[in-house]
């Protein structure tokens, strides 16, 4: 394998596991994250791996204009990127009305304007190099505005919805793009859950993602079942159904 892979968001979690995958498939690596000591401790472990070449660089995607940079950088290091992976999310859980304004910025910036700034810059070096694949990780909140995921839900909702404007600007073009929306998956961001119904292990998770990548699916969720099902339920049940209960 001599493609390129950029993951965001690879200091934990789906990022970190997607990471490990990709090495073992031989990918060479750029991997960005805030937290950068972080990603030089996993750099050793994926060359040994099998990765030929990994990239690492400190990157908060919530400062838009450093993404860019960042992604050339990597670009230039590694002699082009073939795949680009928005992948950094936050997750804070609370009612509506509360949250704190940090919170719900944070979310908005990580999950929705950084991802978008990320898909951005991607498309520009791949225009400029003839061909590429975008991969934003959404999320099947991303079906029903769920209690206490406002933002959340909200935030994949909108990655959602510009992948599908960039599918159709970029139609005739060598870009593809592809969006995983996960399910439960076994990382820190969900763990405190009350509920984490059909959760899988975070390397499956990686796996399944990781085989859609390199499909260059245009959607998927993972596990394909049950949420492939379930998404849908969740755009028709009832809001009775979903409802948490009322405040005492």
């Amino acid at each position: 394998m001599n493609k390129s892979i950029l993951i965001t968001g690879a200091s934990s979690g789906i990022g970190e596991a997607l990471a490990r995958e990709m090495a073992r498939r031989g990918y060479r690596l750029a991997l960005l994250a805030r937290r950068f000591e972080k990603l030089e401790e996993l750099r050793g472990e994926l060359l040994m791996l099998g990765a030929p070449q990994v990239c690492v660089r400190a990157l908060d995607v919530r400062e838009a204009a450093a993404i860019e940079p960042a992604l050339q950088a990597c670009a230039e290091e590694l002699d082009g990127l073939d795949i680009v992976v928005a992948n950094s999310g936050v997750a804070h859980t609370c009612r509506i009305g509360e949250g704190t304004l940090e919170q719900l910025l944070e979310t908005i910036e990580v999950d929705l304007s950084g991802a978008c700034a990320t898909v951005d810059a991607a498309v520009r070096h791949f225009r400029a190099r003839g061909h590429g694949q975008v991969v934003g990780i959404t999320s099947v909140a991303r079906y029903r505005g769920l209690p206490r995921f406002g933002a959340y839900s909200a935030a994949k909702e909108g990655l959602h919805r510009y992948l599908q404007a960039l599918r159709l600007e970029s139609y005739h073009e060598p870009i593809t793009v592809t969006e995983i929306a996960p399910g439960y998956i076994d990382t820190p961001m969900n763990r405190g859950a009350a509920s984490r119904p059909f959760v899988i292990d975070v390397e499956q998770g990686a796996r399944l993602m990781a085989d859609r990548i390199e499909r260059g699916v245009t959607y998927a969720t993972v596990p394909a079942l049950p949420w492939r099902l379930l998404g849908r339920l969740m755009q028709i049940l009832p809001a009775r159904l979903l409802a948490i209960p009322a405040r005492k």
